[in-house]
């Protein structure tokens, strides 16, 4: 169809164009039928027998934020001051 009557059959809205992709999916060379886990700890039985160089392992993250410290709690003596204070402050 010649771009001018595609325009104009676009524009009466008989003509919808769609677009479609496809993809072609091949095995490449690390492919396989099991997963496996990446190690991530090395343990001594590791250095010892030297096994530690054949196997994978899981990369670190060294930007990670980790987990945040905990916080600290009231004293036991000012919990019970604050405690007061409310009560004294609700009776006015």
């Amino acid at each position: 169809v010649p771009e001018r009557e595609r325009q104009e059959l676009k524009r009466r809205k008989l003509l919808l164009e769609v677009t479609l992709k496809s993809y072609w999916i091949r095995k490449g060379r690390a492919f396989s039928r099991t997963l496996a886990r990446p190690e991530t700890e090395l343990t001594p039985e590791m250095i010892s027998s030297g096994s530690w160089r054949h196997l994978p392992f899981k990369p670190y993250n060294f930007s990670s934020l980790g987990l945040p410290p905990n916080s600290g709690h009231l004293h036991p003596l000012l919990k019970v001051r604050s405690q007061f204070r409310q009560i004294f402050l609700e009776m006015g």
